[in-house]
């Protein structure tokens, strides 16, 4: 780092990678709506719809359900049974 507010913004990019992505103002709003609803920030929001989105081009034959269960099943949601019915 050079001292510079450059210097730090380099340090900064190279410690915490950011992307900056240009949108239309109504999926914009969109993007804010549908994380209030589903309780996500508009990132993180913005980042389930562009792993979808890729999830469905790659497996254009599977449905969102099919899509949800498998990304679920993948990460392990849905295997161990639940405390309530254990005792």
């Amino acid at each position: 780092m050079d001292g510079t507010i450059y210097g730090a913004y380099e340090t900064y990019i190279q410690e915490r990678p950011v992307g900056i992505v240009n949108i239309e103002d109504e999926l914009h709003e969109q993007l804010r709506r549908a994380s209030r609803a589903s309780c996500r920030s508009i990132n993180g929001q913005a980042a389930f719809w562009i792993r979808l989105g890729m999830l469905c081009e790659l497996n254009p034959g599977l449905s969102f359900q099919a899509l949800m269960a498998r990304e679920l099943s993948a990460a392990g949601v849905g295997t161990a049974a639940p405390a309530a019915a254990a005792a």
